[in-house]
């Protein structure tokens, strides 16, 4: 299905962001929230990293350690920790609870080649997905009991036709975890989306996209069971992804094509597309378009059967990347002078729908209170006995157990953590722990006084 650009949003339900609500000049060439949506980190050409807290709009930060260009940054599940890689072989993993000034490097990992890209497992920071410019994607694993550094290999068949000669000889072009830390996904020039266990390393899915080219992005919603492509085709595809089993042997591997549910393009300009990112609730999709004359940036409703929403201009800078808020109707993105752009979702006060026969004048007017007007009538003291007595009446669960329960988001990591997969990433916990503290390097402008 291709969703055309036709706006169909209500203006008085919008939920994602429409305006530039303020512009942070920082030099860098993309820019991402945090888990608590508080902080950015913005990467530079220059090799350097800042954090930016969003509460102040002043820098906090400045990671200081590569030589060469900064290609990602990702955060830890609390923040603790950031990652930096570079065109320089390196990744940096900093420790923003550190109170030394420059921050502290809690590691340096080094390749032989450049890093495109590196990222968190989004459950222990000591575990990493690097993806490396020769097309090569490996899992490095800091942990004492699974150090080692773990090439992503795909599973070659036994036919010899020339789709698979094709196949062996494409290199990766993007990697990602997918947001429960299970399984990795990796985009292959070939076309293909190859998917392994994260703690048996072991290729399970082989997916095929028809008439995509080369993959050059992999975006999930929060939930993980949706996945949006970018490809070389100029169209971004959103899939319904299987559900993942374990293999019983390495030799077992699905092979399946997808089939999106929905098709994203710009079918006037043909506009290709930098980046993508879903919202928190997964309702609506953010596209950045490569435009060279402009800064654009396209939403897609998804919960309206994928139809465009909006489409938002950030001026005559071009785009280079975009990131949604974690909790928000926001939006970071990034020009190519090194501007980060933060968009929001401003709210017209109004009053009158507090309360019934409200209405809005344009100057005080002094209010006469009616002698009655906030008496409990006879009736109203009827209805709360009625209203107690009923409460009495009910039963209680003394068991704490209801037929169908909400399990809090506590009991649901509980029941998570239970899977394999997932208890093999919390064996060795990392330090990244809630309730650590953020020392605010602020200087001191009072010397000489």
């Amino acid at each position: 299905m291709n969703n055309t650009l036709s706006l169909t949003s209500d203006p008085f339900t919008i939920t994602y962001p429409t305006a530039v609500q303020t512009s942070l000049n920082s030099g860098a060439s993309f820019a991402k929230f945090d888990y608590s949506g508080r902080f950015v980190a913005a990467g530079r050409p220059d090799g350097i990293a800042i954090i930016w807290d969003l509460d102040t709009r002043a820098p906090v930060r400045w990671l200081d350690g590569h030589v060469k260009a900064i290609t990602s940054v990702d955060w830890s599940r609390n923040s603790r920790y950031v990652l930096t890689s570079s065109k320089d072989w390196n990744i940096s993993v900093w420790d923003l609870a550190s109170e030394t000034d420059p921050t502290r490097r809690e590691a340096i990992i080094r390749f032989d080649a450049p890093i495109v890209s590196a990222s968190f497992h989004p459950k222990n920071c000591k575990i990493i997905l690097v993806l490396l410019g020769t097309g090569e994607a490996y899992l490095v694993d800091r942990r004492k009991e699974y150090r080692g550094r773990f090439e992503l290999c795909e599973v070659q068949g036994d036919s010899d036709d020339e789709s698979q000669m094709n196949r062996t000889s494409s290199g990766v072009t993007v990697a990602r975890f997918d947001p429960t830390g299970r399984y990795i996904f990796l985009g292959m020039s070939s076309g293909y989306v190859l998917v392994f266990n994260t703690r048996t390393k072991a290729m399970i899915a082989r997916h095929k996209i028809a008439g995509a080219g080369i993959i050059k992005g992999l975006e999930f919603a929060k939930a993980g069971r949706r996945l949006v492509t970018n490809s070389s085709d100029r169209i971004l595809r959103q899939f319904n992804l299987p559900v993942y089993t374990t293999p019983t042997t390495d030799a077992e591997c699905l092979e399946q094509e997808l089939e999106p549910t929905y098709r994203f393009n710009d079918p006037i300009s043909k506009t290709a597309w930098l980046a993508m990112s879903y919202s928190p609730d997964g309702e609506y999709l953010a596209g950045g378009a490569a435009d060279n004359a402009a800064h654009k940036i396209y939403i897609w409703d998804i919960a309206n059967e994928g139809q465009f929403a909006a489409a938002l201009d950030g001026g005559r800078e071009p785009l280079l990347h975009v990131h949604w808020h974690p909790n928000k109707p926001a939006i970071v993105s990034t020009t190519n002078q090194g501007n980060v752009l933060i968009w929001h979702c401003p709210r017209e006060e109004r009053w009158g729908a507090f309360a019934g026969g409200f209405e809005e004048v344009d100057e005080n007017v002094e209010y006469e209170e009616r002698e009655d007007e906030f008496d409990i009538s006879q009736e109203d003291e009827s209805e709360l006995a009625l209203r107690k007595m009923k409460a009495e009446e009910e039963e209680v669960d003394i068991l704490g157990l209801a037929e169908d329960p909400v399990l809090p988001a506590e009991a649901l990591q509980r029941i998570n953590e239970d899977d394999p997969d997932i208890a093999w990433a919390l064996e060795e916990p990392d330090d990244d722990l809630s309730g650590w503290r953020f020392k605010v390097m602020i200087e001191d402008d009072t010397d000489g006084m």
